[in-house]
């Protein structure tokens, strides 16, 4: 096609196809570099120039200013004159590169606290509001107080929110140009503002930029997390006796697990045991199966210091991708209560779900987000695909010189654990620090319990002692020093050789700097990568490797039906077949919870939109009179009654509130509609249908059912109740208590997860 003025117009489809092959055809990482590296290098020039100046920011800034030359030598000198540092180039490129709206991968150690707060002051002098989104309530606080002296000096304010804060608290920091914030207390936040009934009482601002920190961690290890408001909090319903039963019962005798270990299943045999015990039929009780099922659960797929801890009292899951503690997080209510009557603990409370957001939803809101993390690249797929995100690779101020030697591979459990033993041994013979990363808690502290028992002493860190983080990871870098730690993502400190003194720093240094040692590898190369990261910083020199064997949970789980060659006589597996096959089972598992986190975002999607039109009918009615006004219409008569009688303010504010209560309640009922349908949806397939197409077939209905219930039940209420007294004594009680947590998914997975893991099994055969 040709324009009336002779220049040829592409069609909207060829456009579209243009924009597949170059998405197609874009490397990861492949931002271009080249035009903030000018910029920066301009920088350098007006460097002495603009360290003379008394104010380092126009009075009133044109928002093309901030991104120029003269910008990134004014926000070099501010961070010299706030913190005493000076940023380097790269730090300067990093920062322009997420005022682009792009994810920076930057290596551990190259600043990213620095570049994170520089953006977040250009943004904000743009004009726009940022929340700076953290991984921990921790790092929020810190890094509000570390990089407040900057923002003063640009004339900014910085604010912070955690657990702890008061709504007062709250609303003080949101406030302020940029506030630091956990992603969930974020989310909190919003949930609770969601069923607010007074203006006054909302908390947060619109939202305008998240600058996300560990963004591969929050933007894809956490974003199918939902993030729960309930309320009406009662204690769980766990019983101890059915505890006390299942720990009686014997794995393949009375009860099998599947090969993925994610389902267990009562045998014939176990069936009459537990009948005989119970003194019933048992599928005859469909309740007491389900307590049955739950306490098997507990007892045979969930292993303490593996997938919780105890801890004060109380069961804390444990964050896998960052080896801490996971707070607020619980798992599915009855679950959460069968592995507390596991552990002989009284039940928590329980509530009824008033509301719930992924984490992902959350992200979304944001019309701007820009995010920096050490692994990016990993994750590039899922960054474009569910927010549209591009990776800035930013390299290191100076070359790493890091040495990562190929894996060791060993046929046995037994083999690898005696050959780490004595590697540690050899490397903390001659001095050198040794950090070992361990894949969860409990082979943290045997591994710290074998290393003494050689008279070695090794400082621990893991969800059970992540208060004494800092003082640890301080420490790891010095002459001798033996730190054995569950995942160092997230840790926000980095491990200084000689812990920062410059004489010890140069022994360490001669001896060959940090060494690594990771004990298998992850599900996630990723952490792999985050690990290793340790060592290297700012051109140190460094070493890593990982152990691994053929019994690592890794390879039976993801490439049960192959074996690595034999091994020789010491138990070492070599050879390019047993690296490709340890690479390979990565590779699996790295697709299954691609293809997981996929299908969740296909069934939230409806949910998510459904939610939007709800929360603007509820604005509406909460800002303005479209509450009074749909009652006046479906009611005429009664409302000019209540107008002369109560007077029309009245009137107005009991139609908000009546219809406010009615809305909440609908979309709490709508959403248990929702999850029993997902529930099982999955077993549509068996008659040949598509399970998202029968759960938006019959949500979609469902949700216009709701809408016309909210009309019906308001117009009910408002034809009974005296407008002049407390609706609330009138049957219009809202929830007496809401609490917050975030559930973790069922480690057992849906059905739909098992077919995943059956599906990807049939493909373990093609490597590569």
């Amino acid at each position: 096609m040709w324009n009336q003025s002779g220049r040829r117009v592409v069609g909207a489809g060829v456009a579209r196809v243009g924009a597949w092959i170059r998405r197609f055809l874009d490397k990861p990482g492949s931002v271009d570099l080249a035009p903030f590296q000018r910029i920066v290098a301009e920088a350098g020039e007006l460097e002495g120039e603009v360290a003379r100046r008394a104010a380092l920011r126009p009075a009133e800034v044109d928002p093309a200013w901030v991104g120029s030359a003269d910008f990134c030598a004014a926000m070099r000198e501010a961070a010299r004159r706030a913190l005493g540092q000076r940023p380097y180039d790269v730090q300067l490129v990093g920062m322009l590169a997420m005022l682009e709206g792009n994810v920076v991968q930057m290596a551990t150690g190259e600043g990213k606290t620095l570049v994170g707060a520089l953006t977040a002051a250009g943004y904000a002098l743009r004009g726009a509001r940022v929340h700076a989104v953290s991984v921990n309530d921790y790092l929020a606080r810190r890094d509000a107080e570390w990089m407040g002296p900057l923002y003063e000096t640009l004339g900014l304010t910085a604010g912070w929110i955690a657990e702890t804060s008061t709504p007062e608290d709250r609303r003080a920091a949101y406030a302020c140009d940029v506030t630091y914030g956990a992603v969930s207390e974020l989310g909190f936040d919003v949930l609770r503002d969601r069923l607010g009934t007074d203006p006054a009482e909302l908390v947060v601002p619109a939202p305008e930029v998240a600058l996300v920190d560990e963004a591969d961690s929050v933007l894809v290890d956490e974003a199918r997390v939902p993030l729960v408001l309930a309320g009406t909090a009662d204690p769980g319903t766990a019983l101890p006796e059915m505890a006390a039963l299942v720990r009686r019962l014997s794995r393949g005798y009375h009860y099998t697990i599947d090969e993925e270990g994610r389902s267990v299943f009562l045998t014939p045999k176990g069936t009459d045991t537990v009948e005989k015990a119970l003194g019933i039929d048992l599928y005859e009780h469909p309740g007491v199966v389900t307590q049955v099922n739950l306490a098997l659960h507990a007892h045979a797929l969930l292993t303490r210091d593996v997938d919780y801890i105890v801890r004060d009292g109380r069961v804390h899951l444990i964050n896998t991708s960052r080896g801490r503690v996971a707070v607020l997080q619980r798992w599915p209510d009855g679950l959460q209560a069968a592995v507390e009557a596991k552990e002989h603990l009284p039940a928590s409370e329980t509530g009824e779900i008033l509301d719930s957001m992924t984490v992902q939803s959350l992200i979304r809101r944001y019309p701007r987000v820009c995010g920096m993390t050490g692994t990016a690249i990993a994750v590039h797929e899922q960054l474009r695909e569910f927010y549209d995100l591009s990776v800035a690779v930013i390299p290191p101020n100076k070359p790493c010189v890091r040495v990562d030697e190929p894996d060791r591979i060993f046929a046995t459990l037994e083999d690898k654990e005696r050959a780490l033993l004595e590697e540690i041994e050899t490397r903390h013979a001659t001095g050198q620090p040794v950090l070992v990363g361990t894949l969860d808690v409990a082979e943290s502290e045997r591994l710290a319990e074998a290393l003494q028992a050689r008279g070695l002493s090794a400082a621990v860190l893991n969800a059970k002692n992540d208060a004494e983080e800092a003082q640890i990871i301080a420490k790891a870098g010095r002459r001798g020093a033996i730190t054995v730690s569950t995942q160092m993502a997230g840790r926000g400190t980095d491990i200084r050789l000689g812990a920062g003194d410059p004489d010890e720093e140069q022994e360490v240094a001669g001896l060959g700097g940090l060494y690594v040692v990771g004990t298998g590898r992850h599900e996630s190369s990723r952490l792999d990568d985050q690990l290793r990261g340790r060592a290297g910083r700012q051109g140190d020199p460094g070493g890593s490797v990982f152990f691994v064997s053929g019994e690592d949970t890794l390879l039976t789980a993801y490439a049960p039906d192959q074996s690595l060659p034999p091994a020789g006589r010491d138990g070492v597996v070599t050879g390019a077949d047993a690296a490709g096959l340890v690479a390979h089972a990565q590779r699996v598992a790295e697709g299954v919870n691609l293809e997981i986190h996929r299908n969740t975002w296909r069934y939230t999607r409806l949910q998510e939109r459904q939610r939007a039109e709800v929360l603007e009918q509820r604005d509406r009615v909460l800002h303005g009179d479209a509450g009074a006004r749909a009652l006046e219409r479906a009611c005429p008569e009664r409302y000019g009654e209540l107008c002369e009688t109560a007077g029309e303010e009245t009137v107005e504010r009991a139609a908000r509130q009546i219809v406010l209560y009615h809305l909440d309640r609908c979309w709490t009922e709508h959403l248990g509609f929702l999850a029993d349908l997902r529930e099982g949806i999955h077993l549509r397939a068996l008659g040949r249908l598509n399970p998202l197409d029968e759960f938006n077939r019959e949500a979609v209905p469902a949700y216009r059912a709701m809408l016309d219930e909210v009309e019906r039940r308001a117009r009910e209420t408002f034809e009974k109740a005296d407008v002049t007294r407390d609706l609330a004594e009138q049957g219009l009680k809202r929830p007496t208590a809401t609490w917050t947590y975030l559930v973790q998914d069922n480690p057992f997975g849906s059905e739909w997860d098992r077919v995943l893991k059956r599906v990807a099994g049939a493909l373990k055969g093609r490597k590569r």
